[in-house]
């Protein structure tokens, strides 16, 4: 073989593999995202670009640690949710060139498009917080941030003998900013029904300042820290973990005191862990000075680039990270990607919307729905500051229907946006 010959064949591995619409990421966003594309044109040609052999409901993962789900309820096969006339690119991105409407994947393969979607998620942050990784799943510590330990939430529930038990919250945004207190709530509730609360010191420590970003649904939330006994620890961030001797370690920023460290003995520790965006994002022309991904709040349209769009956890709209506002998204983004192609005005407009479903006891949801500014967006005709059954009976058994059934087929159902 020749050496023009080697050449050739290094290049022709990495000729470009271009595509009308290119989407980055297979989760909820992508997928959404895709299905929404191809309703309003099943002409399109449309690539996800997507590593992962598993697609996971992650809603779900409260649901399996307070018991009510089980952790196979929450994950499918990759290739059993990615839409048959979509073309799925197994890789992972490495870097971005949007002047030459390229994407670069870690094999050095290269991608070129006409239009990119990024719906890349965000990243967990496990190792920032240090000695977590090392105790996860063993030592009383656990999170339901990730599939596999969901269900040692449960069982340290189940199981629980000592007296201590802490619940975390970092600094936001994170992925449902409810979801920390979902799992204190639920825990708290069944140890009422056991008969075991009243002898557990239960305490949230928040690295924020208020209990609840929507000001709204605060005193209803309120009523049921009062009610369980939760000791709420503001300003208070999880920096280090010794999990051998049941031990956290606590950055506090009282107001008129400078920051110390306060250790906190453990029984249980349900750690919520701080999030970025992907470093493939943070280190990319996408970014935000933040490090997520730069776009319009209104159209989801990148600052940086008029062909690119953002959707979902990745981006740096103000609004909370849920997979509702991926539903709302997705259409929105679609629409506005067809009318760019047209050569025509944007038609939508995000307002934001976000919903949390605050599982605040088993049986009982208060069904947060709230857009950019704080403003409550309620999809029911009822006081969403209320706990209701019928909002369990969404969360439990009309939701995870609608996520694998509709939003993940183009059925846009719940997904109503500004004009």
């Amino acid at each position: 073989m020749t050496g023009h010959d080697c050449l050739w064949k290094e290049g022709f591995r990495r000729t470009l593999s271009h595509h009308q619409i290119l989407i980055i990421g297979g989760g909820a966003a992508g997928i959404a995202a895709a299905t929404s594309l191809h309703k309003r044109n099943m002409s399109l040609d449309i690539a996800v670009v997507e590593p992962s052999d598993t697609h996971y409901y992650q809603p779900g993962w409260t649901m399996v640690g307070g018991g009510v789900f089980s952790q196979d309820m929450t994950a499918r096969p990759m290739v059993s949710v990615m839409p048959p006339y979509v073309t799925h690119i197994v890789g992972a991105v490495a870097t971005f060139q949007p002047e030459q409407n390229q994407v670069t994947l870690q094999d050095e393969t290269t991608l070129s498009y006409e239009f990119l979607i990024v719906a890349a998620g965000c990243k967990i942050g496990w190792t920032a917080i240090e000695g977590l990784e090392e105790t996860l799943g063993k030592n009383g510590v656990t999170s339901n941030y990730r599939h596999d330990l969901a269900p040692y939430t449960w069982k340290l529930v189940q199981t629980m003998q000592g007296k201590e038990a802490i619940f975390t919250q970092p600094p936001m945004p994170i992925k449902c900013a409810g979801a920390p207190q979902k799992a204190m709530y639920l825990s708290c509730s069944a140890w009422r029904s056991a008969g075991k609360l009243e002898n557990i010191n239960v305490t949230f420590c928040n690295a924020g300042k208020v209990l609840f970003g929507c000001a709204t649904y605060v005193p209803a939330l309120m009523e049921y820290v009062t009610d369980y006994g939760i000791n709420l620890e503001f300003g208070s961030n999880l920096v280090q973990v010794d999990g051998h001797n049941q031990i956290a370690f606590f950055l506090t920023a009282s107001p008129g005191e400078e920051t110390r460290i306060i250790e906190r003995k453990f029984d249980m520790l349900h750690v919520c862990p701080p999030q970025i965006a992907p470093d493939f994002i943070v280190e990319s022309p996408l970014a935000s000075v933040g490090g997520w991904m730069a776009v319009d709040p209104q159209t989801m349209q990148s600052t940086v680039a008029d062909n690119i769009f953002g959707l979902g956890d990745v981006t740096s709209t103000p609004n909370a990270k849920t997979a509702a506002a991926a539903r709302k998204q997705a259409p929105l983004v679609a629409e506005n990607l067809l009318a760019l192609m047209a050569k025509k005005a944007m038609p939508k407009a995000y307002d934001g919307y976000g919903s949390c479903p605050l599982t605040v006891e088993h049986g009982k949801i208060i069904l947060a729905e709230f857009g950019y500014g704080g403003k409550v967006m309620p999809s029911f005709p009822w006081d969403s500051t209320k706990p209701r059954r019928a909002a369990w009976t969404l969360k439990k058994s009309v939701l995870p229907w609608v996520y694998w059934n509709a939003m993940l087929k183009g059925r846009e159902w719940l997904t109503r946006v500004s004009t």
